[in-house]
């Protein structure tokens, strides 16, 4: 039996919305309960993961 035969699948009307929180300021926020300008920096953020750094790996900028 493989992994997905075990998937639990949810028909449109049994999903709930997902609220999404941030950190704004120093503390964290609902993103609807932004106002528009703060929805449009929410919108323009970038998104970035950071590598670990150490004796065998050491830190450089991604090309």
């Amino acid at each position: 039996m493989s992994h997905r035969d075990d998937a639990v699948v949810l028909k449109d009307e049994e999903r709930q919305p997902c609220e999404i929180w941030t950190r704004v300021m120093g503390y964290h926020r609902p993103v609807s309960s932004f106002n528009i300008g703060k929805k449009g920096e929410y919108a323009e953020r970038l998104h970035f993961r950071e590598s670990a750094c150490g004796p065998l790996t050491p830190c450089r900028p991604e090309a």
